[in-house]
């Protein structure tokens, strides 16, 4: 499909799904200019044709044509294919079409006033077990259960995710307080994240750099300071940033 990013004004692309997005984006564009190319010289010439000084007299029959008719029926035809031949199909794709977690880098993200908690489950890929009970919001924010064999490789970050190009990403979202709004403006991604609710998304990123997340819902007060960092790295560099954090586990005796 045809870059349009740059034409639209839109955030950077950075993901493989995203230029589909855009295309549909463009098309939405296209539509609406040619609706008000059409309809604006025509309303100017309604407002002089039927100005009161030449009809000082309300006609209440109305307009006896068919022509605004056809046009309404265009623009509802054109909006059904914008529906069905673009949006549903892109939509159930991305909703449904989830690569097997086993070629994928699986991430949990737990949103709470106002940061982001991002849960790696190491290298040995499996995640630890998590307990409500054990939530210390300074040295266990996610209550990582630390007596279970599987969490004691797991890594938790705040309000940084790290990722690797070029490989398939799912992000299990889901919130410890109220609902808030996982927004990735360069990845075209955005989910809401809702207490008691395990909701994932998935994407590809295609390019490497840093990027911002926030939240795209009004969370609380300190809503416009839930911010994070997305570092999109390459293989290597994203194997090197596990390594560490891993060592560093391993330096505090876990």
């Amino acid at each position: 499909m045809p870059d349009i990013t740059q034409y639209l004004g839109l955030p950077e692309l950075a993901s493989a799904h995203g230029g589909e997005i855009d295309y549909m984006i463009g098309l939405v564009h296209w539509l609406m200019l040619i609706l008000f190319v059409l309809w604006t010289p025509y309303f100017i010439y309604v407002l002089f044709r039927f100005r009161q000084k030449k009809n000082p007299k309300a006609s209440y029959s109305g307009a006896k044509g068919t022509l605004s008719s056809y046009q309404e029926i265009a623009v509802v035809v054109a909006e059904l294919v914008l529906l069905f031949a673009f949006a549903i199909p892109s939509w159930a794709e991305l909703k449904q079409d989830f690569p097997d977690e086993k070629d994928a880098i699986v991430v949990h993200v737990v949103a709470e006033q106002f940061a982001w908690n991002v849960h790696y489950p190491g290298k040995d890929r499996i995640f630890g077990k998590r307990d409500i009970n054990l939530v210390n919001t300074q040295l266990n924010p996610l209550g990582l259960d630390l007596d279970d064999p599987m969490g004691q490789d797991d890594i938790i970050v705040i309000n940084e995710l790290h990722l690797p190009v070029d490989q398939p990403v799912i992000v299990h979202l889901t919130s410890k307080d109220v609902i808030h709004s996982f927004a990735l403006n360069t990845m075209r991604v955005k989910q809401d994240a809702i207490p008691g609710l395990d909701i994932p998304v998935y994407f590809t990123p295609i390019k490497e750099g840093d990027y911002e997340i926030h939240c795209a819902q009004l969370c609380g007060l300190g809503h416009s300071r839930m911010r994070g960092i997305l570092k999109i790295h390459s293989e290597a560099g994203y194997t090197a940033w596990m390594d560490e954090m891993i060592q560093e586990l391993e330096e505090y005796g876990r």
